[in-house]
């Protein structure tokens, strides 16, 4: 099960073809969707969880409780949709390719990528633009 919570009016109308995606995604790569719970929230919220999950005191645009074991995946995802929002205008691309690359990362950091050094992220970004171009 994939559930979208809070801020959904960014993904009306494509919950069903993300959905799709995301258990592309872990499929792919031998894994299946329990149950993923997507937040989508505003800045505050997120800085909220950062502060008394992850003891960060900073905005973030995603982040990932990851309760997977062996090849099934749960877990809560919270997305700051103002991040993502400024992220877009930073990066130059449109707002919904830049929510679903966030959507993707998330499910992909539970996959197992990581985005710690450079050649992490660079290998991060060639999978999610891999999903993204999958999706349109």
């Amino acid at each position: 099960m994939i559930c979208f919570t809070g801020d959904k009016k960014h993904i009306a109308g494509r919950q069903n073809a993300i959905k799709r995606l995301l258990n592309t995604i872990a499929a792919d790569h031998k894994y299946r969707i329990q149950e993923l719970v997507y937040v989508l929230m505003d800045d505050e919220g997120i800085l909220k969880i950062n502060k008394q999950a992850l003891n960060h005191d900073y905005y973030t645009d995603i982040i990932t409780f990851d309760y997977s074991a062996d090849s099934i995946l749960e877990g809560e995802i919270y997305i700051s949709v103002q991040r993502v929002q400024e992220n877009a205008g930073t990066f130059n691309t449109e707002f919904h390719v830049e929510l679903l690359r966030v959507i993707c990362h998330g499910v992909l950091h539970m996959v197992g990528y990581k985005d710690k050094s450079k050649s992490d992220k660079d290998v991060m970004r060639e999978k999610e633009d891999y999903y993204i171009n999958q999706f349109k």
